[in-house]
Protein backbone atom coordinates (compact mmCIF):
# COMPACT_ATOMS: atom_id res chain seq x y z
CA UNK A 1 0.00 0.00 0.00
CA UNK A 2 2.66 2.67 1.25
CA UNK A 3 4.12 2.05 -2.96
CA UNK A 4 1.13 2.21 -4.49
CA UNK A 5 0.58 5.81 -2.38
CA UNK A 6 4.12 6.71 -3.50
CA UNK A 7 3.13 5.96 -7.35
CA UNK A 8 0.05 8.14 -6.88
CA UNK A 9 1.22 10.79 -5.27
CA UNK A 10 4.00 11.16 -8.25
CA UNK A 11 1.28 10.79 -11.26
CA UNK A 12 -0.64 13.28 -9.26
CA UNK A 13 2.16 15.57 -9.49
CA UNK A 14 3.64 14.80 -12.67
CA UNK A 15 0.40 16.43 -14.17
CA UNK A 16 0.35 19.18 -12.08
CA UNK A 17 3.49 19.87 -12.74
CA UNK A 18 3.27 19.36 -17.13
CA UNK A 19 -0.02 21.78 -16.34
CA UNK A 20 1.57 24.49 -14.45
CA UNK A 21 5.47 24.20 -16.50
CA UNK A 22 4.63 27.68 -17.26
CA UNK A 23 4.47 28.88 -13.86
CA UNK A 24 7.78 28.34 -11.93
CA UNK A 25 6.73 28.98 -8.72
CA UNK A 26 4.17 26.82 -9.21
CA UNK A 27 5.57 24.19 -9.90
CA UNK A 28 8.40 24.53 -7.46
CA UNK A 29 5.39 24.58 -4.88
CA UNK A 30 4.13 21.39 -6.02
CA UNK A 31 7.74 19.55 -5.84
CA UNK A 32 8.09 20.62 -2.54
CA UNK A 33 4.76 19.86 -1.64
CA UNK A 34 4.86 15.95 -3.22
CA UNK A 35 8.66 15.93 -1.66
CA UNK A 36 7.00 16.47 1.81
CA UNK A 37 4.25 13.89 0.95
CA UNK A 38 6.67 11.27 -0.24
CA UNK A 39 8.68 11.44 2.98
CA UNK A 40 5.35 10.96 5.17
CA UNK A 41 4.90 8.21 3.55
CA UNK A 42 8.47 6.64 4.04
CA UNK A 43 7.86 7.32 7.36
CA UNK A 44 4.39 5.46 7.33
CA UNK A 45 6.51 2.67 5.82
CA UNK A 46 8.46 2.89 8.72
CA UNK A 47 11.88 3.44 6.55
CA UNK A 48 14.79 4.87 8.07
CA UNK A 49 17.05 7.83 7.44
CA UNK A 50 19.89 4.71 6.76
CA UNK A 51 17.64 3.25 4.06
CA UNK A 52 17.03 6.39 2.94
CA UNK A 53 20.36 7.57 2.20
CA UNK A 54 20.03 10.52 4.59
CA UNK A 55 21.58 9.44 8.01
CA UNK A 56 24.74 11.25 9.14
CA UNK A 57 27.07 8.81 8.05
CA UNK A 58 25.42 9.08 4.09
CA UNK A 59 24.94 12.70 4.34
CA UNK A 60 28.95 13.28 5.16
CA UNK A 61 29.60 10.33 2.04
CA UNK A 62 27.41 12.65 0.10
CA UNK A 63 29.28 15.66 0.18
CA UNK A 64 32.50 13.77 -0.45
CA UNK A 65 31.14 12.67 -3.44
CA UNK A 66 29.47 16.01 -4.77
CA UNK A 67 32.24 18.04 -5.87
CA UNK A 68 33.78 14.81 -7.81
CA UNK A 69 30.52 14.23 -9.38
CA UNK A 70 30.42 18.16 -10.16
CA UNK A 71 33.84 18.87 -11.67
CA UNK A 72 33.30 15.67 -13.53
CA UNK A 73 30.17 16.45 -15.55
CA UNK A 74 31.44 20.44 -15.76
CA UNK A 75 34.87 19.03 -17.56
CA UNK A 76 32.54 16.79 -19.77
CA UNK A 77 29.94 19.43 -20.93
CA UNK A 78 32.44 22.20 -21.48
CA UNK A 79 34.28 19.03 -23.72
CA UNK A 80 30.85 18.88 -25.46
CA UNK A 81 31.25 22.61 -25.82
CA UNK A 82 34.32 22.75 -27.27
CA UNK A 83 33.32 20.48 -30.89
CA UNK A 84 31.31 21.65 -33.39
CA UNK A 85 29.50 19.04 -33.50
CA UNK A 86 28.50 18.75 -29.79
CA UNK A 87 27.96 22.55 -29.81
CA UNK A 88 24.62 21.77 -31.52
CA UNK A 89 23.19 20.37 -28.64
CA UNK A 90 23.16 23.08 -26.59
CA UNK A 91 21.74 25.20 -29.14
CA UNK A 92 18.18 24.91 -26.90
CA UNK A 93 14.66 27.01 -27.27
CA UNK A 94 14.01 26.75 -23.43
CA UNK A 95 17.64 28.64 -22.50
CA UNK A 96 18.44 30.88 -25.04
CA UNK A 97 16.01 33.39 -24.22
CA UNK A 98 16.04 34.04 -20.77
CA UNK A 99 17.02 36.98 -18.63
CA UNK A 100 19.74 36.43 -16.45
CA UNK A 101 17.07 36.58 -13.57
CA UNK A 102 15.04 33.75 -14.60
CA UNK A 103 18.37 31.80 -15.50
CA UNK A 104 19.48 31.98 -11.81
CA UNK A 105 15.91 31.21 -10.97
CA UNK A 106 16.19 28.03 -12.88
CA UNK A 107 19.38 27.21 -11.92
CA UNK A 108 19.38 27.84 -8.55
CA UNK A 109 15.68 27.37 -7.41
CA UNK A 110 13.60 25.20 -10.26
CA UNK A 111 16.35 22.69 -11.34
CA UNK A 112 17.64 22.07 -7.35
CA UNK A 113 14.31 22.68 -5.50
CA UNK A 114 11.76 21.55 -7.89
CA UNK A 115 12.74 18.61 -10.40
CA UNK A 116 16.32 17.51 -8.34
CA UNK A 117 14.51 17.34 -4.80
CA UNK A 118 11.29 15.73 -5.77
CA UNK A 119 12.91 13.42 -8.41
CA UNK A 120 15.48 11.97 -6.26
CA UNK A 121 13.30 11.45 -3.13
CA UNK A 122 11.03 9.52 -5.51
CA UNK A 123 13.16 7.81 -7.53
CA UNK A 124 16.25 6.71 -5.37
CA UNK A 125 15.30 7.67 -1.91
CA UNK A 126 11.50 6.46 -1.05
CA UNK A 127 10.61 4.25 -3.71
CA UNK A 128 13.95 2.74 -4.36
CA UNK A 129 14.21 1.77 -0.40
CA UNK A 130 11.01 0.52 0.12
CA UNK A 131 11.44 -1.79 -2.96
CA UNK A 132 14.57 -3.00 -1.81
CA UNK A 133 13.45 -3.77 1.32
CA UNK A 134 10.95 -6.28 0.10
CA UNK A 135 12.57 -7.42 -3.28
CA UNK A 136 15.81 -6.45 -3.56
CA UNK A 137 18.44 -4.23 -4.95
CA UNK A 138 17.78 -5.72 -8.32
CA UNK A 139 14.28 -4.96 -8.34
CA UNK A 140 14.57 -1.59 -6.11
CA UNK A 141 16.78 -0.75 -9.07
CA UNK A 142 14.58 -2.08 -12.43
CA UNK A 143 11.12 -0.79 -11.38
CA UNK A 144 12.02 2.86 -9.81
CA UNK A 145 14.60 3.48 -13.55
CA UNK A 146 11.42 2.55 -15.41
CA UNK A 147 8.94 4.45 -13.20
CA UNK A 148 11.40 7.22 -13.77
CA UNK A 149 11.41 6.94 -17.44
CA UNK A 150 8.06 6.56 -17.79
CA UNK A 151 8.04 10.14 -15.56
CA UNK A 152 9.55 11.66 -18.66
CA UNK A 153 7.10 10.50 -21.02
CA UNK A 154 4.53 14.05 -21.04
CA UNK A 155 7.60 16.44 -20.77
CA UNK A 156 9.50 15.20 -23.45
CA UNK A 157 6.72 15.91 -26.18
CA UNK A 158 8.34 19.41 -26.63
CA UNK A 159 11.97 18.66 -27.40
CA UNK A 160 11.45 18.17 -31.08
CA UNK A 161 10.68 22.00 -30.73
CA UNK A 162 12.71 23.14 -27.97
CA UNK A 163 16.59 21.60 -28.70
CA UNK A 164 17.84 21.82 -32.48
CA UNK A 165 19.67 19.01 -32.05
CA UNK A 166 16.20 16.84 -31.29
CA UNK A 167 14.80 18.13 -34.02
CA UNK A 168 17.38 17.47 -36.45
CA UNK A 169 17.52 13.85 -35.64
CA UNK A 170 14.04 12.99 -35.57
CA UNK A 171 12.15 15.78 -37.55
CA UNK A 172 8.82 16.71 -36.93
CA UNK A 173 5.09 15.74 -37.00
CA UNK A 174 3.29 13.10 -34.89
CA UNK A 175 5.51 10.11 -35.89
CA UNK A 176 8.78 12.29 -34.96
CA UNK A 177 7.26 13.21 -31.25
CA UNK A 178 6.39 9.45 -30.69
CA UNK A 179 10.05 8.62 -31.36
CA UNK A 180 11.28 10.65 -29.29
CA UNK A 181 9.13 10.43 -26.40
CA UNK A 182 10.10 6.48 -26.60
CA UNK A 183 13.64 7.69 -26.89
CA UNK A 184 13.55 9.87 -23.84
CA UNK A 185 11.99 7.44 -21.68
CA UNK A 186 14.75 4.49 -22.70
CA UNK A 187 17.35 7.11 -22.22
CA UNK A 188 16.34 8.56 -18.46
CA UNK A 189 15.03 5.22 -17.50
CA UNK A 190 19.01 3.78 -18.20
CA UNK A 191 20.07 7.48 -16.34
CA UNK A 192 18.17 6.30 -13.48
CA UNK A 193 19.71 2.66 -13.44
CA UNK A 194 23.40 4.80 -13.47
CA UNK A 195 21.54 7.28 -10.46
CA UNK A 196 20.22 3.77 -8.36
CA UNK A 197 23.78 2.79 -8.50
CA UNK A 198 25.45 5.91 -7.68
CA UNK A 199 23.03 5.85 -4.61
CA UNK A 200 24.08 2.17 -3.71
CA UNK A 201 27.96 2.47 -4.44
CA UNK A 202 27.52 6.02 -1.97
CA UNK A 203 25.04 4.63 0.59
CA UNK A 204 23.83 8.10 0.26
CA UNK A 205 20.98 10.18 -1.27
CA UNK A 206 23.08 13.41 -1.85
CA UNK A 207 25.32 11.73 -4.85
CA UNK A 208 22.55 10.84 -7.14
CA UNK A 209 21.57 14.21 -6.03
CA UNK A 210 24.68 16.21 -6.91
CA UNK A 211 25.04 14.37 -10.19
CA UNK A 212 21.68 15.18 -11.30
CA UNK A 213 21.69 19.00 -10.86
CA UNK A 214 24.96 19.28 -11.95
CA UNK A 215 23.76 18.35 -15.35
CA UNK A 216 20.81 19.66 -15.46
CA UNK A 217 21.98 22.82 -14.06
CA UNK A 218 24.91 23.59 -15.66
CA UNK A 219 23.53 22.12 -18.94
CA UNK A 220 20.73 24.60 -18.88
CA UNK A 221 23.47 27.60 -17.69
CA UNK A 222 25.67 26.78 -20.44
CA UNK A 223 22.65 26.65 -23.45
CA UNK A 224 22.36 30.13 -22.38
CA UNK A 225 25.60 31.12 -22.29
CA UNK A 226 26.45 29.06 -25.92
CA UNK A 227 23.10 30.95 -27.27
CA UNK A 228 24.85 34.41 -27.39
CA UNK A 229 28.65 33.54 -27.33
CA UNK A 230 29.34 30.50 -29.22
CA UNK A 231 26.54 28.83 -31.23
CA UNK A 232 26.02 32.27 -33.83
CA UNK A 233 29.95 32.52 -33.90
Amino acid sequence: MPIVCAVAVLAVANLLNNWLARNPVMYVITCVTATAVLLMIARWDGLTPAELGLDKAGIRRGLRWAPVLAGVVLLVLLLALAVPAGREAFRDARAADLSVGRLLWGVLVRVPFGTVLLEETAFRGVLWAMIRRHRGTVWATTVSSLLFGLWHLLPSRGLNRSNAAVGAAFGEGSAAVAATVAVAIVVTAVAGVVLCELRRRSGSLLAPVALHWSVNGFSYALAWAAARWWLDS
